[in-house]
């Protein structure tokens, strides 16, 4: 064997053994996870009876979704659609996906794993007043009964595309969040896209891994009647 096969096979090892590692570390963080009801891929309102409806939305009645709802409002905003190459259902630059979406309710926060389609349990305990604090105080952040949380990871999206990576990362969570929006309103929910909060407090309050970093809120819930 030749030197430079030696060279190509090592470096062939050494890729196999980071995917390996990769791949374990995956699943030990993700062992507790629980599989989530099916998403529907078909519904009873167009996309243009959703766009025409769709307003934002600061007030909400008690009713809690159920979970098969939670669960299509996740697949809407970062699930998988394309299960052979792993493509998700809001476009991604490169397709390196550098966001993490995370699920507020009374009983404590989950962080949605889109391969899987499943939640994993993050947090114990209701957060939202908590977080409607951090979010300057804004009363729908937790009177709504689900809250979900854009978080992203820019460097995933910056190994690619290096200064440019923020502007996508920017753009990605505008297209996961007009999905979940558009998909709320098709449920006969609604909700609110909010931006004004304090970014460190939310990413302490929420335990994000240390290169992630909160994007965007959007409290959903059931519009009151008129």
């Amino acid at each position: 064997m030749t030197r430079g096969m030696r060279g190509v096979l090592l470096l062939l090892l050494l890729i196999g053994g980071a995917v390996l590692i990769g791949v374990g570390v995956l699943a030990a963080n993700n062992q507790n996870a629980a599989a989530l009801p099916e998403a529907a891929k078909e519904g009873e309102m167009s996309v243009e009876e959703a766009i025409a409806a769709r307003r934002s939305v600061r007030q909400f009645t008690d009713a809690v979704p159920a979970e098969r709802v939670i669960a299509q409002l996740c697949w809407a905003a970062q699930g998988v659609t394309d299960p052979r190459r792993g493509y998700r259902a809001a476009p991604s630059a490169g397709a390196t996906y550098p966001l993490e979406l995370y699920v507020v309710t009374a009983e404590g926060v989950n962080r949605y794993v889109p391969a899987e389609h499943a939640f994993v349990p993050h947090l114990e305990g209701d957060l939202r007043g908590r977080l409607r604090a951090a979010a300057l105080g804004q009363p729908f952040v937790e009177s709504a009964p689900v809250v979900f949380v854009f978080a992203a990871d820019v460097q995933r999206t910056a190994g690619r595309y290096g200064e440019r990576a923020k502007r996508y990362v920017n753009m990605e969570v505008g297209h996961a969040a007009q999905n979940l929006l558009l998909q709320a309103e098709a449920l006969g929910l609604a909700g609110v896209p909010v931006g004004a909060f304090r970014d460190e407090q939310v990413d302490e309050l929420l335990e994000l891994p240390e290169r992630q970093q909160t994007l965007y809120l959007v409290p959903i819930g059931t519009p009151p009647a008129n």
